[in-house]
């Protein structure tokens, strides 16, 4: 894959910014709070229709031109994916509602037809790597559900569609089981909400498992050679609701051997949520939530048996993050054909020598990286040599850059 031409309007603090990407490395140099992170973040919302900083679209307007009514923040992407040419546009509109409210929304056009998020996400890729991403490890299980749901999504067409059901039909179901604890009723009513969340719910659990196997095998390997060969690494799935049968009378307690779901089919999955649901359904209704399901789901991170969340250094953490993002990038490559553009904000400074060579020889493989520094000293000469460089100053991308290493 690989990104022509990007051009943004009123995106952060790019006013107007049209730019021809080459088939290399770019590094992208500059003092902080210049714009080199909205950079990366414009080109990753491309991919996830998400931004990595903030959870609001309205932030990502422009401060001057969010004053219009409406105001309009624009992305607009060639690119090359399969040897075909793609023009992606994403609009970020936001506009007042009665006489002092406002609401903000997205209009997506791929090709020229405007097409929603869940129909267009996968179709441009890109690989996230950012010093926040520590909290995939180090935050709670909504991180790490974020982070795989971010990373499926982009991959496996339909993911993103089953999660939007699968929300939804969630929220539906809270209502009616808070209605049902405060003023009574026929429990039978959950019949169809149950149905419903298991039909979403055991997709995203299916893809889940198999994804999961995929990117453990990949990083396993990554990590063995980061630490050559001192630790292995295990990622384990840990499902809210779990498809393999726990026999009469076990509790349900954190095991460290491993699990494998992959054999289950979608069917059992369902079957089996389904049949939880009905016997959690007195304790759901007293207690107004779904307890069980995807929303709950949480991953594991272990290094030689040790749980790295709860009590891994800080430099095993940077390890097995570096180990996953390295096989999130290959495994996006074995699924998809394609190279994802790979994006890196200030990483290197997070990293060691050794494991700065072992992240350069990843992005000497793949077609396409954007990097943003303040310090040439993290790279190599040759890297340099191989790459462009470009400075970033207030909203303003200056093409022309010398090797400040050679001077």
């Amino acid at each position: 894959m690989h990104l022509n031409h990007l051009s943004l309007t009123n995106f952060r603090n790019f006013t107007r910014l049209d730019m021809d990407l080459p088939r290399r490395a770019v590094l992208l140099v500059g003092n902080n709070a210049q714009g080199k992170t909205s950079l990366l973040e414009a080109i990753y919302f491309l991919a996830a229709f998400t931004s990595f900083q903030t959870h609001s679209d309205r932030q990502l307007i422009n401060f001057l031109a969010a004053k219009e009514n409406p105001a309009v923040a624009r992305i607009v992407a060639e690119y090359e994916k399969g040897k075909k040419k793609h023009r992606l546009e994403i609009r970020i509109i936001q506009e007042a509602v009665g006489p002092v409210g406002w609401r903000t929304r997205k209009e997506i056009l791929l090709d020229g037809v405007k097409r929603s998020a869940n129909d267009v996400i996968g179709q441009f890729n890109a690989a996230l790597f950012i010093p926040q991403m520590s909290q995939v490890l180090e935050g709670g299980p909504e991180d790490r559900r974020r982070y795989l749901n971010l990373a499926i999504a982009q991959v496996v067409q339909g993911y993103a569609k089953a999660l939007g059901d699968y929300q939804q039909t969630i929220t539906q179901r809270n209502a009616l089981l808070k209605q049902l604890s405060e003023r009574g009723g026929d429990l039978n009513q959950l019949d169809f909400w149950d149905q419903s969340l298991a039909g979403a719910g055991s997709q995203i659990i299916y893809w889940r498992i198999q994804s999961i196997q995929e990117l453990e095998r990949l990083a396993v390997q990554n990590h063995l050679d980061l630490t050559r060969g001192k630790e292995v690494l295990r990622i384990a799935y840990d499902p809210a609701f779990d498809p393999i049968p726990r026999p009469t009378g076990q509790f349900n307690l954190r095991m460290d051997v491993p699990l494998d779901r992959t054999a289950l089919d979608l069917e059992s999955i369902k079957r089996g949520f389904i049949a939880e649901l009905k016997k959690l359904r007195k304790e759901e209704v007293a207690r107004g939530v779904t307890t069980i399901g995807p929303h709950r789901d949480d991953l594991r991170f272990l290094a030689n048996g040790v749980d790295i969340s709860d009590y891994g250094s800080r430099g095993q953490v940077r390890t097995a993050l570096l180990a996953l993002k390295l096989a999130e990038v290959n495994w996006m490559k074995d699924r998809t054909g394609e190279w994802p553009v790979i994006l890196l904000d200030e990483v290197m400074a997070e990293l060691d020598s050794e494991r700065r060579s072992d992240l350069m020889a990843t992005l000497e493989k793949s077609e396409q990286s954007l990097l943003t520094t303040t310090d040439f000293n993290h790279f190599s000469q040759d890297f340099l040599n191989a790459s462009t460089l470009w400075q970033v100053q207030s909203g303003t991308v200056i093409f022309a850059l010398d090797d400040p290493k050679k001077s």
